[in-house]
């Protein structure tokens, strides 16, 4: 069936902010949809509130609508634009949930749009429990016992009858929000309380568990004539009761038998066809492991998180083909962009293992709960090919940027007891991989671990081979026992720790097994394949990768995590796309599934490898780079330039010297000394004698980081000797044996600037003001441009400090720079790459800044292309605001006071002629604060309304304030906001606000903004 000729105009809607549980995959989905719309030849609206991603980019659709994904703004868009119809489907739940909402409130018949895809209805049937119950009982297929509940009386009733423990999963939410596994009544209130306020239509199906089943997944892509193919097949290591996005995976399924493997296949193909699916969808099934019983555990609709990961296991891009569907053209008419031979109703076939591995953010968050359950808390992943599935695990750990000593030893740095073992097997964390390995080295039978973690035995005896290779090698560091180990993944850090040799001499005794580069072809080798998209093995003889020339090497950023989110893989995609332009080949080396880096189209050739020394030099030593970028790949990528330049290798931009220059606070506060530039008193320390002594010397308040980590981890602002301790403990402990850095923290206005520069002359697209004051990360400030509070003359002194600084610096491309002002301009930091607000400066001042930094790096200079030294001038009417967005309702238990350690997973912008209005559109995606008014009134609690600042401010605005000491405190109806202050662990309000899904305020120049800038206090 040829393409649909009806319609000329698609509107598609984003994903919006990242939040644990969509994240980046929706870009990546996104993105590729919008461009294969766009090369059909329909004209593309896109509406979505993310700056951060590639998908807002004035390329990847022709109209972008950077605004609020609310009912009353998509609305708007529509009835402006007027398009012929929208596709729903590349938007995660957001997305869906919108356009149900866009179909109930009449919009969609009203303005004649037709939706393409999937149709509602399925979506409903798919998504709605009740209605997926009966398709399955009319279908015959298995289904949990469960019942649909609205309230909490049936659910304690229906739990009763068929015994604990049940599985709590809230209709229409994302990533598991709400759910969870109830042992007991007192459990099954607490989760269905949260759960029925998190659905937006009061509904959850209470379900047996069946917890301990085997997790397998299905990607599935239908066509409009009902042609069926599975792109990829997954299976989760752990077992049903983990989330699937909080569990590693592995792709294709690994320990059905044929039997199994087809009964589930045959079931999953049943219900994508009596859903009618047209597109990618997700099915989720449970394999009893001692029985041929099976059951349908959920089917996504849409393009899920999953399907990112299917797309770069196989190198079969499902949204494309996903959006190729929707327009009308079928499997059979779509040409596989990775064959450009075969057609996309070709089976992919996969002669290697993929491994898919979470990352969390405990090691940001101590105090939150690590135990991992039905709702989903990892914050990004990493992915890893290999010939085996020890080789892919191993790739994948060492991708994951945890603890060194963790990543070296492959077990927890601590001597672990008998109850300790017990308690982290049987009660899953992110730590358990590594204690399951340390179970194994003790010696701890496999039968016992089976028994402990209900893990496949299969999957344990991988990871028992392991340690048998760890044990070797220990025992008889032969060349041979080396060898092996470095055939199964086993890395040069690992080897070199349980073997007492050097790195060094590791890799001369292991030099006779190179590893060699594969190409991810879809089709296990059997047809030719175009794609230049590659991974390393250490089995096998041929180098199936052939240099390119005239290269450039660009590090990606590896997983999202808090503090290195989407940004940097928006400032990689630009980076590629200039380095292309100059007339090189672009490589890119990453290893996050979810992001449009990894797209094997988006670069000249892509290696999906762990972002380590080890995997980088043979890549390098291959393709003989012109040079290696590292200024877009967040730290990860700076923190590997050092050693780079140390091998030789040609580190292009701002030299390695500078950058350590910065670094080092001594060496650094010695240079702004010397250009004269103003910075808070301070010093370093390695340790816990020297701190109390440099405290007395500077005097509190002071600021608490380490140096060389990301989004402030582990900083803290103490005020006395006894909360100076444990936040030294915590820094010394992050910062690796870096110095540990102490300043004077002063109080004042926050702000920053990314710089350009060529070496000598800077330009400097805008400053960007903070809403909160110093001590807030700048990562969870809201974020002002233009200046609504800097005089011409501070500006100025801004620009002069930046000036002298990139001068001094010698900073070729990017770098950024913090300040606080208060009776004068002080540096706070200075960072010579990429910052997260590379992305939200280029929408804002139309200027794509990472590609010119680009440019600057490959040897261009400012006059070259065209900008002026200096500010960028005029600044724009339009005031832009970028505003964060937390993921606390997924972290129980982390802290949500705003602090100098980052805490937002993501952002969403909002833009208006006035600063009230783009402060209203930035809040009501991030904060969700599009309905309240003053007259709804704040809730707080007691040690945050005893603060005079927070009293003073709640009178002068005559607002109503209710104080709560418990949880059950919070009224049922409220409308008001929850403000806190306090942050204690058991806070009700934080808690309360998060259960209920009320917005929570928990800064006070947020609440002081918000309230200012409501209608009857703005004067227009």
């Amino acid at each position: 069936m040829p393409k649909n000729t009806t319609i000329h105009t698609i509107a598609v809607i984003g994903s919006g902010p990242i939040k644990i549980g969509q994240a980046a995959e929706f870009d990546y989905a996104g993105t590729q949809a919008c461009l294969s719309l766009k090369a059909a030849g329909y004209h593309v609206i896109l509406i979505n509130s993310n700056p951060a991603t590639i998908m807002t980019d004035t390329t990847t659709a022709d109209e972008v609508y950077l605004e609020p994904l609310t009912l009353n703004s998509v609305t708007k868009i529509l009835q402006a634009t007027r398009p012929d119809a929208l596709l729903p489907t590349l938007g995660g739940q957001t997305g869906l949930n919108l356009a149900m909402a866009l179909d109930q409130a009449g919009v969609l018949s009203d303005l004649k749009i037709q939706l393409l895809g999937t149709s509602l209805a399925t979506i409903n049937q798919a998504e709605d429990r009740a209605a997926f119950k009966a398709l399955m009982n009319q279908l015959q297929q298995p289904i949990p016992a469960s019942t649909t509940v609205h309230d909490i009386a049936n659910a304690l009733i229906f739990a009763e009858k068929i015994g604990y423990p049940v599985i709590v999963r809230p209709a229409f939410t994302l990533g598991g929000s709400g759910g969870g596994i109830a042992n007991n009544a007192a459990e099954l209130t607490q989760t269905l309380q949260r759960g029925l306020t998190m659905s937006p239509v009061t509904e959850c199906l209470i379900e047996q568990s069946i917890a301990g089943f085997k997790e397998i997944e299905f990607e599935v892509m239908r066509d409009n004539q009902g042609t069926k193919i599975v792109v990829c097949s997954m299976e989760n290591f752990d077992p049903v009761g983990v989330h699937t996005g909080d569990s590693i995976v592995y792709a294709p399924v690994q320990t059905l038998t044929d039997t199994e493997y087809q009964q589930l296949r045959t079931a999953a193909l049943t219900i994508v066809e009596a859903l009618d699916i047209k597109g990618g969808c997700n099915v989720q099934l449970a394999q009893d492991p001692q029985s041929r019983q099976y059951y349908v555990i959920e089917v996504n609709p849409r393009v899920s998180r999953s399907s990112a990961l299917a797309s770069k296991a196989t190198g079969y891009p499902i949204a494309k083909i996903a959006a190729d569907i929707a327009i009308g053209l079928n499997l059979a008419e779509i040409k596989n962009p990775v064959t450009q031979t075969t057609y996309a109703a070709f089976e992919p076939a996969l002669d290697y293992v993929v491994a898919k591995i979470p990352r969390f953010a405990f090691d940001k968050f101590p105090t939150a709960d690590a135990h991992l359950g039905t709702q989903m808390k990892a914050t990004g992943e990493v992915m890893a090919i290999g010939s085996t599935i020890e080789e892919a695990t191993l790739k994948a750990i060492a991708s994951l940027e945890i603890s060194p000593s963790i990543q070296a030893t492959l077990v927890p740095d601590h001597p672990i007891t008998t109850a300790e073992y017990e308690d982290q097997l049987i009660h899953p964390t992110d730590q358990r991989l590594f204690y399951l390995l340390a179970a194994l080295q003790a010696g701890w039978p496999l039968a016992k671990l089976a028994t402990l973690t209900q893990i496949t035995p299969f999957f344990l005896s991988k990871l028992q081979h392991i340690t048998q290779l760890i044990r070797d090698i220990k025992q008889a560091p032969t060349i041979k026992h080396l060898l092996t180990a470095k055939k199964y993944g086993l890395s040069l850090a690992t080897m070199a720790h349980y073997t007492q040799y050097s790195v060094t001499s590791i890799a001369t005794m292991t030099a006779d097994l190179p590893f060699v580069y594969k190409m991810v072809d879809t089709c296990a080798g059997e047809f030719t394949s175009v794609t230049p998209y590659f991974y390393s093995t250490a089995f096998g003889q041929t180098n199936e990768s052939q240099p390119l020339g005239h290269s450039i090497l660009v590090l990606g950023s590896g997983p999202i995590r808090i503090g290195q989110g989407i940004e940097f893989d928006y400032t990689t995609v630009h980076c590629v796309k200039a380095i292309q332009q100059a007339g090189y080949h672009a490589i890119v080396v990453n290893n996050n599934p979810e992001t449009v880096s990894t797209d094997f189209s988006t670069s000249d050739k892509l290696y999906f490898e762990p972002l380590t020394i080890e995997r980088l030099l043979p890549i390098i030593e291959l393709e003989q780079p012109v040079g290696v970028i590292v200024q877009f790949g967040g730290q990860t990528a700076i923190n590997l330039a050092q050693q780079l330049t140390a091998l030789g290798i040609r580190v292009l931009g701002t030299s390695v010297a500078a950058t350590n220059l910065t670094e080092d606070r001594h060496a650094f506060a010695d240079c702004l000394h010397q250009l004269t530039i103003n910075q808070a008193t301070g010093t370093t320390i390695t340790n816990l004698s020297a701190a109390l002594p440099a405290a007395h010397a500077i005097g509190y308040p002071l600021l608490v980081r380490p140096s060389f980590v990301l989004g402030g981890r582990a900083m803290a602002i103490v005020h006395n000797d006894q909360e100076l301790i444990p936040v030294i403990k915590s820094a010394v402990a992050a910062g690796h044996g870096a110095p540990i850095l102490m300043d004077q923290y002063l109080a004042g206005i926050e702000c920053e600037v990314d710089v350009l520069s060529d070496g000598t002359a800077c330009f400097i697209p805008g400053i960007m003001e903070h809403i909160e004051g110093a001590g807030v990360h700048s990562g969870d400030s809201i974020t002002v441009y233009p200046p609504q509070q800097l005089s011409p003359a501070i500006q100025h002194k801004i620009v002069t400090i930046a000036t002298k600084l990139a001068q001094h610096l010698q900073c070729i491309g990017m770098m950024n720079i913090q300040f606080v002002v208060t009776d004068d301009v002080y540096v706070i930091d200075v960072n010579p790459r990429a910052s997260r607000t590379v992305p939200y400066m280029s929408k804002v001042t139309h200027l794509p800044l990472a590609q010119l930094a680009t440019q600057l790096i490959l040897g261009q200079s400012l006059a070259s292309l065209n900008l002026r030294p200096g500010l960028l001038t005029p600044a724009p009417q339009q005031v832009a605001i970028k505003a964060p967005v937390f993921s606390f309702n997924k972290l129980p238990a982390a802290p949500v006071v705003l602090s100098p350690e980052m805490k937002s997973t993501g952002e969403t912008l909002g833009v208006g002629p006035t600063f009230a209005t783009a402060w209203h559109a930035a809040m009501a995606d991030s904060y969700h604060l599009n309905n309240w008014q003053v007259a709804d009134g704040i809730i707080t609690d007691a040690a945050t309304f005893d603060q005079p600042e927070v009293q003073a401010l709640c009178q002068a605005n005559h607002l109503l304030v209710t104080i709560i000491t418990h949880i059950a405190d919070w009224p049922a109806t409220t409308k008001a906001l929850g403000f806190t202050l306090n942050d204690h662990l058991d806070n009700p309000v934080a808690t309360a606000a998060l259960n209920h899904g009320q917005p929570l305020i928990t800064a006070l120049d947020t609440l002081r903004t918000l309230l200012a800038n409501m209608p009857a206090n703005v004067s227009h």
